[in-house]
């Protein structure tokens, strides 16, 4: 047998190895499919459940301690928007009032950290002729009990009513039944009365502005 001829039955041997090597594979590949196939039309789909934007407005989202102007706050059965905010601070202890948009008067939600979350709703009671001048203080058949008084500085953001920033006086006062009362004023003007409730972080839901 000549060498040319050895050399042709040495490639006909491995052209038929590969042949075989290819088909093999091509076989489980085929086997494979077919057994993925089958897993797949025998479990049911998992396609994600469609979900609702506003789902979980029981609970407060986002970071109230990030509220900011043009936030719109969701109580359920209420929607407000924050028109402004005061960073309110005394020494190294700071704290927040952001003002809603209501029709007539004045609300406010203040956020504060000692240590814990603190949140309380307040509205402005101009109809009271009262200024924090001992340490109880009876209105409504309630009375009051002062909790805290200081001075400190203010810095305004949005619609508030104040200056860019200042100086400012408070008296917190707090009755048995958790009941609030406060008074503020701004850049030594004239002393403002509100009265407010405490609340949890559950009670509203927030939607950060743009």
């Amino acid at each position: 047998m000549s060498c040319t001829t050895a050399k042709r039955g040495t490639l006909s041997i491995e052209l038929v190895l590969i042949l075989l090597v290819v088909t093999v594979a091509a076989v489980v590949g085929i086997m494979v499919y077919l057994q993925r196939s089958k897993q797949q039309k025998q479990e049911p789909s998992r396609s994600a459940a469609p979900q609702d934007p506003f789902a979980g407005a029981s609970e407060s989202a986002g970071d109230p301690r990030a509220i900011k102007a043009g936030d719109m706050i969701d109580w359920g059965n209420e929607r407000t928007w924050i028109r402004g905010s005061l960073r309110l601070s005394e020494g190294g202890y700071v704290w927040s009032e952001h003002f809603l948009e209501v029709e007539g008067g004045k609300r406010w939600l203040c956020v504060e950290e000692d240590p814990d979350l603190q949140l309380s709703l307040w509205t402005g009671r101009p109809d009271l002729e009262l200024t924090p001048q001992s340490a109880n203080i009876d209105l409504e058949g309630v009375t009051y009990r002062l909790e805290e008084k200081g001075s400190g500085s203010y810095h305004s953001e949005g619609t508030t009513g104040l200056r860019s920033e200042g100086g400012m006086d408070y008296a917190d006062y707090e009755s048995a039944d958790g009941r609030l009362l406060a008074f503020e004023r701004f850049d030594h003007g004239h002393w403002e009365a509100s009265t407010g409730t405490k609340i949890t972080p559950g009670t509203f839901t927030i939607y950060p502005g743009s």
